[in-house]
């Protein structure tokens, strides 16, 4: 029995998010499913953590024990040869036996991208979120430098009833204009539950001049999820990258 790391990607779009669920078609469900076949028992994946349903992925790492003599790369091969077109494994390696890919991860890196051109896009319409209007830069960066460091984010995950610390270091937000192409890159320790996409929601409001500063700041202080903007939809969210030491 072998610990291997896996880096995946996939389209979210049909996706009921990366968590197996029962009667669910889902990511880890998808891999699971064709690594139990190869091996001739069920096995299971271990991912870095939970997208949503609909959140696409370019960088998901995670962690599988098998019993097998296939070498890393027959093992990502036969993945590839028997998992949908919208799932990849970009590389298959061996671990330490110890290596768990969500309780080793010590940062992530998520980009969510928004399209706010006249004519829309056609060809990449799954990995954007399309906006009727422009918002201004410079209050949205403005806004994003309150987000930043360590704080009680609880206002900012959809989960009312968290049982577990809602405190998190958000180290890096950046907000890059490429063309009718807006990007918003976040890197923290981790994220709660629809965290980024409301976080984006928050400063989009603030681009539009439906929130301020102040009120951002309110949103980060107040007890109640409603302070903060709304949650952006999931379909321009991807995960790029999981870090480890």
């Amino acid at each position: 029995m072998k610990n291997y790391k896996l880096l995946i990607e996939y389209d979210g779009t049909r996706y009921y998010g990366w968590q197996r669920q029962p009667e669910q078609n889902t990511v880890q469900g998808k891999l699971e499913a064709v690594l139990s076949v190869m091996c001739g028992k069920e096995v299971e994946v271990i991912g870095a953590g939970r997208t949503d349903a609909g959140v696409h992925a370019k960088g998901m790492a995670a962690n599988v024990c098998l019993e097998t003599e296939a070498s890393p790369e027959e093992i990502r091969d036969y993945l590839n040869r028997y998992l949908p077109d919208d799932i990849a494994v970009r590389q298959v390696r061996e671990a330490s036996p110890r290596f768990h890919a969500r309780y080793n991860a010590i940062g992530k890196t998520y980009c969510y991208t928004c399209y706010d051109g006249e004519v829309k896009s056609v060809f990449d319409r799954r990995y954007y979120t399309r906006l009727e209007e422009r918002p201004d830069l410079e209050r949205m960066r403005n806004a994003a430098e309150l987000l930043k460091g360590e704080h009680d984010f609880r206002n900012f995950c959809v989960n009312p009833r968290m049982k577990k610390s809602t405190v998190r270091r958000v180290d890096r937000i950046d907000i890059v204009r490429d063309g009718d192409y807006l990007r918003f890159f976040f890197h923290g320790t981790g994220f709660l539950q629809n965290m980024v996409r409301i976080m984006v929601g928050t400063l989009l409001e603030v681009g539009w001049g439906r929130m301020n500063e102040e009120q951002v700041r309110e949103a980060l202080e107040a007890k109640e999820r409603r302070k903060a903007g709304p949650t952006a939809p999931a379909q321009g969210l991807c995960l790029m990258s999981v870090d480890y030491d």
